[in-house]
């Protein structure tokens, strides 16, 4: 007999939260119905996300939402909670927000690059998540990746601390790379 995996959806996900199955403090995410165990944040990533938080708050506060290490729901199969989302701020605050919702989403990789480049991403990209960077910390570079499709992000560059970055959302919004990466 074949065996074969079990996927859960994002209400099932739900259901083993409330039933204690997956406990309060645990650090899982839903991806494309399997619930993975996310690493534990180190230093380095969280001083990152503390200082993207502070950045887009003070630059775009008025204009997005700034999740951080918040729920989005790509679809009934996936449920993420990217480092830093910036979101529409006139949004069902009912439900989670999902890709429509979504202006930019950003994983920091202490020691999660090859995870997020390969399995995120092309999640993000087929759910049509606009805009996505990873802060690949160990590098110190940030990658943006723009024009999603099912096959991936048809746009993308590598920017490192001497470069500037803005969403493309907000054209009249930049920063320093080198303050996403603590060195200046």
């Amino acid at each position: 007999m074949e065996s074969t995996r079990r996927l859960f959806t994002v209400s099932d996900y739900y259901r083993m939260g409330e039933a204690g199955v997956i406990g309060p403090d645990e650090r899982v995410e839903l991806l494309e119905g399997e619930i993975l165990r996310m690493n534990p944040i180190g230093p380095r990533h969280a001083n990152c996300v503390d200082r993207l938080n502070y950045l887009f708050v003070t630059r775009l506060g008025e204009r997005v939402s700034v999740r951080v290490q918040n729920p989005v729901r790509l679809g009934e199969l996936s449920e993420v909670q990217p480092d830093v989302a910036l979101v529409r701020r006139h949004r069902d605050v009912e439900v989670h927000p999902g890709p429509s919702d979504v202006v930019l989403l950003i994983e920091v990789a202490d020691t999660s690059v090859a995870f997020d480049r390969q399995v995120k991403l092309p999640l993000y990209a087929r759910a049509g998540v606009p805009e996505v960077w990873i802060v690949d910390l160990p590098a110190a570079a940030v990658e943006v990746y723009r024009e999603p499709g099912v096959t991936g992000y048809s746009a993308s560059s590598r920017l490192a601390a001497g470069d500037t970055i803005g969403p493309a959302a907000f054209p009249d919004v930049r920063f320093p790379v080198r303050e996403f990466l603590d060195q200046g």
